[in-house]
């Protein structure tokens, strides 16, 4: 796709390969100039970033975003002090602004960033990384640089915190991070690490004017089998999502660190089980926890992120962000919107540009919900519901410089039957393939492919969604040392049904 400032010698001068440079050595001095620039993935240009007034969802349009990125600021610590003493890139390396430079040459709209915590780290976010970001905010106006942390989970593997964007954002984070991180106290506390502590901290999130949003990363990494959990179990996600369900809202289904087979190693940094396609188990698994908890009705999202500390070509396992994976969120391009998006399920997530957008909607009678949302059909009339999938493959070469092809998409369906008594279950028994698409069975309408299918004499309540794939995969198979850009895949979140 092409950018329409690509004319401009100001933003052609800049290539991806001087990008990359800078990334490494001097990502300040080239935001400071004028550097705001879009690489060929660039989802929107900032024209259409920009229309619309707050409110009016007809402005709304697939933005590109990652919530998982990480800067110099998830450091390590000398904890021989008292207090410790904070070593500044002691994990991640990259400064703030050079996450947003490459965001935004990779396509994205939004951005977050979410260094990790430690001892006394409340307090290094305040007054270290939150001027950085305010300053990164400035140098780099085409991305939205939202403020929050991976969140050290009591109990649990690492969570998104997002905050909104706000006069007193940090002061939001401060509060939370310093009450409730399990790893903030020095010397340690064992308290702030149980599973009560982490719905104390839900129900005290909920409690806030203005509400953050927590999303569970890589939530299978600690798992040593299929459906033999680590960190991360179904009755926790379960317990947090009933103490605040527009809070505790969903999990990666695709986590970061994907170029670990580029370096020799398992995708994901899933050392123990590993990902399908690069998605988590929990989401890959048709019938699976994912499932499980969509057939409960829960509104529970996936999400796909870079979890970037060091890019693959530096030593690390890592895209930057955009690079390889992106969580699209229906919004306008403000920060309230793109919450709104996530909180709501307005998401779809992709690997290696397989698709640019993607729509799915279901409708009956004149009536019509796209994903996130719930259409209401009565039993007295005809109880067909019409499944309308729409999307657009990529024009151009993607990051790797590959054009790839969807050579099948699937609609996935399942019952929804209620909360379950077993607050452990992982698998919805209901959930199943519906029907496969390939190219043969769409047709196309200006840039996008649309494919139509019916699903008849709906009875009960029920959920869709829909994936696809570069690949001739039935099923996701488990990964091994394969290229990632060979193993490309999408995932739609659902659209309800219910029945009265």
């Amino acid at each position: 796709m092409k950018n329409k400032n690509s004319e401009d010698p100001e933003y052609s001068a800049i290539s991806r390969r001087r990008l990359v440079k800078y990334a490494g050595v001097g990502a300040t001095l080239a935001a400071a100039g004028p550097l705001a620039v879009a690489g060929p993935a660039a989802a929107h240009d900032d024209d259409d970033r920009d229309q619309g007034k707050h409110g009016d969802s007809r402005s709304r349009a697939w933005r590109a975003g990652d919530h998982h990125v990480h800067s110099e600021y998830s450091g390590s610590f000398d904890t021989s002090t008292n207090p410790p003493k904070f070593i500044k890139g002691g994990d991640a390396v990259y400064p703030i602004v050079t996450n947003a430079i490459m965001a935004k040459h990779f396509g994205l709209s939004w951005v977050m960033c979410t260094d990790h915590g430690g001892p006394t780290h409340s307090k290094v976010n305040l007054e270290q990384a939150y001027p950085d970001l305010l300053r990164s905010r400035t140098l780099v106006p085409g991305v939205l640089q939202f403020w929050g942390m991976e969140f050290d989970a009591p109990a649990l593997d690492h969570h998104t915190l997002m905050i909104p964007h706000h006069a007193d954002e940090a002061k939001q984070l401060f509060e939370l991070e310093s009450r409730f991180a399990k790893n903030d106290p020095f010397p340690a506390d064992p308290g702030r690490d149980t599973e009560a502590k982490m719905v104390e901290f839900l129900k005290a999130a909920k409690g806030m004017p203005r509400k953050p949003l927590v999303i569970a990363h890589h939530a299978s990494r600690s798992a040593t089998g299929l459906g033999v959990y680590g960190q991360d179990t179904p009755r926790e996600f379960r317990n947090g999502n009933n103490a605040a369900p527009d809070i505790y809202v969903g999990f990666e289904g695709a986590p970061g660190h994907q170029a670990g087979p580029l370096i020799g190693g398992a995708r994901g940094g899933y050392g123990n089980y590993p990902t399908h396609g690069g998605f988590d188990q929990m989401t890959a698994r048709v019938g699976g926890l994912w499932d499980s908890l969509l057939g409960e009705g829960r509104r529970w999202w996936i999400t796909a992120t870079s979890d970037s500390h060091v890019h693959w070509t530096r030593g690390g396992s890592d895209f930057w962000p955009g690079e390889y994976s992106k969580t699209h969120v229906l919004a306008r391009q403000d920060y309230a919107d793109i919450m709104d998006g996530l909180r709501n399920g307005r998401i779809w997530v992709g690997t290696g540009d397989l698709i640019t957008s993607l729509d799915l909607s279901a409708s009956n009678r004149g009536n019509e919900a796209s994903v996130g949302e719930t259409l209401t059909v009565s039993r007295r009339n005809r109880t067909d519901v019409e499944i309308e999938i729409r999307f657009r493959p990529l024009e151009g070469k993607n990051a790797n410089g590959d054009r790839p092809e969807v050579r099948r998409v699937d609609l996935i369906t399942g019952r929804v039957t209620g909360p379950s008594a077993n607050l452990d279950t992982d698998t919805n028994p209901t959930t199943k393939v519906v029907a496969r698409f390939g190219p043969r069975d769409w047709r196309r309408e200006g840039k996008e492919y649309v494919i139509r299918h019916t699903l008849r004499d709906v009875e009960g309540d029920l959920y869709a969604r829909v994936r696809g794939t570069s690949t001739d995969e039935a099923e996701p198979l488990a990964d091994g040392k394969e290229s990632p850009w060979d193993d490309l895949w999408f995932y739609s979140n659902p659209v309800f049904v219910k029945v009265r």
